[in-house]
C-alpha cells in the first residue's frame, strides 16, 4: 500500500500543471443520524464554488484541515428547508472526532511504515500539529 501511495505521488513531479482536488462528504450525519446537506439535487452548488476557486473567482477560509468556502460562499436561494445556521453545522470541524481520527491511523501507519512515503508521515505530523 505504501508503494501504491509513492506511486500516485510521483506524478506530481512530472505535472506542469497538477489538478487541484477538492474533497466533499455529502454523507456528513448531524447528532440526530439525519444527513446535513439537503441532497443530490443541490450539489451543483458545491460543484459551481469548485469551478470557480479554480478559476480564482471565489475564496475560502484557511481551516487547520485546508481551505473551506466560508457559509458565505453559497447561494442558498431555493432551499427553503435550508438555512445558513445548518450549512454553518456542516461546515463545522468537530477537532476531537479528527484527532481520533488520527490515531485510528497509528496501526495502519505502523505497519506499512517501511514502504509508506515520508510526505505522508509529514503531512500526517502537520495536520496532528494543527489540531
Amino acid at each position: 500500500m505504501g508503494d501504491y501511495f509513492r506511486h500516485w505521488l510521483s506524478f506530481r513531479n512530472r505535472l506542469k500543471s497538477p489538478p487541484k482536488i477538492f474533497q466533499v462528504n455529502w454523507f456528513r450525519q448531524g447528532p440526530d443520524g439525519k444527513y446535513l446537506w439537503p441532497g443530490f439535487c443541490e450539489n451543483m452548488r458545491v460543484l459551481k464554488w469548485i469551478v470557480d476557486r479554480c478559476r480564482g473567482r471565489a475564496d475560502a477560509d484557511e481551516t487547520p484541515l485546508g481551505w473551506v468556502p466560508g457559509p458565505h460562499c453559497f447561494d442558498l436561494e431555493g432551499m427553503p428547508n435550508f438555512s445558513r445556521d445548518q450549512l454553518t453545522q456542516l461546515q463545522s470541524i468537530n477537532y476531537e472526532d479528527w484527532r481520533r481520527e488520527i490515531i485510528r491511523q497509528d496501526e495502519l501507519f505502523m505497519k506499512i511504515y517501511s514502504h509508506l512515503p515520508k510526505e505522508l508521515i509529514f503531512q500526517r505530523e502537520l495536520l496532528v500539529s494543527r489540531l
